[in-house]
């Protein structure tokens, strides 16, 4: 298989196009040939700290050019998901500026405090996340609002090594509360990728990702192919041994599988 066998290519971000501030090597020589080659590459992450506006820049300043739109979050998989709980009104947002601006687009109210007149909880990552946020989050939980987390990835890869992520910090809450969330839009849950979907129109997609617990679980409850490279978290020899939902359709070392002269290696 090649990248002409697909019309929209999905990528995750961390651990695969980039690790914190460093582009993954030869990422953006990758994508733009898979561009050329005529497929829409879309970037979705489950990282909800940041607004697609601000995800757009990072890669253009990696080298990997990217417009807004180009951009899917967790967050704005999340906010799709409030919208099965409640219409309107104010939502107690816990993460970073990402958590509060799909809010916003989604027509809520973001506030940082549990108040009467909050109606539910949104919480995704932010780097400033702390004891207040997790506290305000878990006094609403505990009075019954509906609570929906952008992801549950318990780390992700950063230039140091491995850091705590979203889903160490939602096990707070849900340990402290007595309960969990009542939706989670992230990978492996299949809201962003229905999100990523739904804004593209995608028919013959590809989901591209270094995880195989979040990236290809997630590719796969949706019977979609997926490509596991390893430039991140998992390994070749973890795919080799994945079965069910985590053995992805494809693997290879790097993004270079992309360009024009390689193919994708076949899981057997």
């Amino acid at each position: 298989m090649s990248v002409g066998d697909f019309d929209v290519l999905f990528f995750d971000l961390d651990g695969v196009v980039y690790i914190g501030a460093e582009q993954v090597h030869g990422a953006a020589a990758a994508i733009e040939s898979a561009r050329e080659q005529g497929a829409r590459c879309i970037f979705v992450t489950n990282n909800a700290s940041r607004t697609p506006d601000e995800v757009a820049r990072h890669l253009s300043a990696l080298g990997v050019p990217a417009d807004p739109d180009d951009v899917i979050t967790a967050s704005m998989a999340g906010a799709t998901l409030v919208t099965a709980f409640i219409e309107t009104g104010e939502v107690l947002a816990v993460g970073g500026e990402g958590v509060s601006a799909a809010l916003l687009d989604r027509g809520f109210t973001p506030v940082t405090a549990f108040t009467d007149s909050v109606r539910a909880v949104m919480q995704g990552y932010g780097p400033n996340v702390g004891w207040h946020d997790l506290a305000e989050a878990t006094f609403a939980v505990r009075a019954g609002l509906p609570w929906v987390a952008t992801n549950m990835d318990s780390s992700f890869p950063t230039i140091r090594g491995i850091a705590p992520g979203n889903g160490s910090l939602v096990n707070v809450v849900a340990q402290t509360a007595g309960r969990g969330p009542d939706a989670i839009a992230g990978k492996p849950e299949p809201g962003l990728l229905q999100e990523a979907i739904r804004r593209t129109g995608a028919l013959r997609p590809l989901m591209i990702g270094d995880r195989l617990d979040t990236d290809i679980a997630a590719g796969s409850r949706l019977g979609m192919p997926t490509l596991l490279v390893t430039t991140g978290i998992s390994t070749l020899a973890e795919a080799m041994d994945a079965t069910g939902e985590l053995r992805p359709t494809y693997v290879a070392e790097n993004l270079s599988c992309l360009l024009p002269d390689r193919h994708f290696l076949a899981v057997p």
